[in-house]
């Protein structure tokens, strides 16, 4: 974190508990804000592509609240909005500028704020995972993995809502697994965690984890929010 960091706030458009801890970690004070999507409802051809265009879906739609309690609420900071997106796939990052928006009265803050956003999809042979639609399907993704490989594609985009500035990237993380037993794989579902994240995949379970054969990329972007990449967007979108 910057030594600066006091000139300006962030505002974490996620409710996931994984990106505020690693947000907490890079040494950042937050709020938090949710944004309601039809994340189903977005579709695109890429991977890449799909988890960017979520993340900006979810970034527009919390730029909207912000813009309906403008008025009731005023500020002496400019906010910055960051949203990513991850998607298991292969460990490389890209990043895109995407157009200027200025919001309400923080365009007219001495200070900026900054919003960030994220979404996370796994890919494995060439198909995008997102949240397990049963138990079942739960189950499967898991035995899929167990002796094999699949990927992570995650996103971040940052807006900086005093100047409308917008900027975001994505990141691609390899896992490779050794073989998972069976009655792991019933605990993992019974314990139900991985019902609720992209591809039933959370490296970082402690039931999991000593399957893990070896991750090509860092562990901070496939919970979702890969710190260096943050950290970047962040300094650019200042």
């Amino acid at each position: 974190m910057d030594a600066n960091a006091s000139s300006f706030k962030i505002i974490l458009g996620s409710a996931s508990v994984a990106r505020r801890k690693i947000l907490a970690e890079m040494g950042y004070e937050f709020t938090v804000m949710t944004a309601d999507i039809d994340e189903k409802g977005i579709r695109k051809e890429k991977p890449e592509e799909l988890v960017m265009a979520i993340a900006e879906a979810k970034a527009d739609a919390i730029i909207s609240k912000l813009q309906t309690i403008d008025n009731q609420e005023k500020d002496t900071k400019p906010t910055i909005l960051v949203a990513a997106d991850t998607l298991m796939e292969t460990s490389s990052q890209a990043e895109a500028i995407l157009p200027k928006l200025p919001v309400g009265h923080y365009k007219m803050d001495a200070e900026p704020t900054l919003l960030i956003t994220s979404d996370q999809v796994v890919v494995y042979e060439g198909m995008v995972r997102e949240k397990p639609s049963s138990k079942e399907e739960a189950r499967q993704f898991i035995k899929d993995y167990s002796g094999g490989h699949a990927a992570t594609v995650g996103s971040v985009i940052i807006t900086n809502l005093k100047t409308g500035f917008r900027k975001g990237g994505w990141d691609k993380v390899e896992i490779y697994f050794h073989e998972i037993p069976d009655e792991m794989i019933d605990k993992l579902i019974e314990e139900g965690t991985v019902l609720y994240v992209a591809g039933g995949l959370i490296i970082e379970h402690p039931l999991i984890l000593p399957f893990i054969k070896e991750v090509v990329g860092t562990t901070d972007s496939v919970m979702g929010l890969p710190k260096a990449l943050t950290e970047r967007l962040i300094k650019e979108a200042l």
